[in-house]
């Protein structure tokens, strides 16, 4: 800029304004190219942090859910574990079967054993309130995530109501009925009748909606997983 300063100088000094006036432009472009080239690279870093920020975001949702997924997987194992027991103490009773009391009386026990997920997090309607939503520009994995939490809420909702059943109806069927330190079966005409039968078919239900959204949670866990996947290599 000095240089073009002498310059100038010179060329008013001599009368030359024209020269002067072609180098006032130059110097003017340079001045204009330096403003742009600064704008540019601040442009590129803003840029960057956006997407680095992006990024960071997928990766986190990413570890939470397949996190969630490996959680609600044994949960699925534990769930099935019952509902396979139970559907065979159901299968007792209604044929009269008391060839396996003790096998049955363990069973019996076991209806006070329910899966719980157990899960208040709310992914979607956090980033929502913090804001952070607006800096994932995949609309496809923010909706994955809404639909996610309408999972988690029915999951919950419906762990309530086994939860509820299990207290209100289960245990007051079977203290009276069985001997808890050894699950020996002290009244059997309780367990053998048609109450305690429609309470076992009732839990049943239960417990199959349940494993429904269960996998209903875990295939939207996969699609989200697949999708965040692609948006990082894409953006790596």
């Amino acid at each position: 800029m000095k240089l073009f300063r002498k310059i100038r100088i010179d060329q008013i000094n001599k009368g030359q304004l024209k020269k002067y006036l072609l180098y006032a432009i130059g110097e003017i472009l340079l001045v204009m190219i330096g403003i742009s080239l600064a704008l540019q690279v601040n442009n590129w870093n803003e840029a960057r942090i956006r997407k680095n920020t992006e990024i960071g975001h997928y990766m986190n949702i990413r570890d939470q859910i397949v996190d969630d997924k490996k959680l609600i997987s044994n949960l699925i194992d534990y769930n099935n574990g019952y509902m396979q027991q139970f559907k065979f103490a159901s299968g007792l009773i209604e044929a009269n079967d008391r060839s396996q009391m003790d096998t049955l009386g363990l069973i019996v026990r076991n209806l006070t054993n329910y899966s719980d997920f157990d899960r208040h997090g709310n992914i979607y309607e956090t980033m929502v309130n913090s804001g952070e939503v607006k800096l994932l520009r995949n609309h496809k994995i923010v909706d994955g995530l809404r639909i996610l939490e309408e999972k988690y809420l029915y999951i919950n909702r419906m762990e309530n109501i086994h939860y509820d059943a299990m207290m209100t109806y289960v245990v007051s069927s079977i203290t009276p009925s069985i001997r808890f330190s050894d699950a020996n079966i002290v009244k059997p005409e309780n367990i053998f009748s048609v109450e305690f039968q429609n309470l076992l078919f009732s839990l049943l239900q239960i417990m199959a909606e349940k494993d429904k959204v269960y996998h209903d949670a875990l295939n939207v866990i996969d699609n989200i997983t697949e999708l965040i996947n692609v948006e990082i290599a894409e953006k790596m």
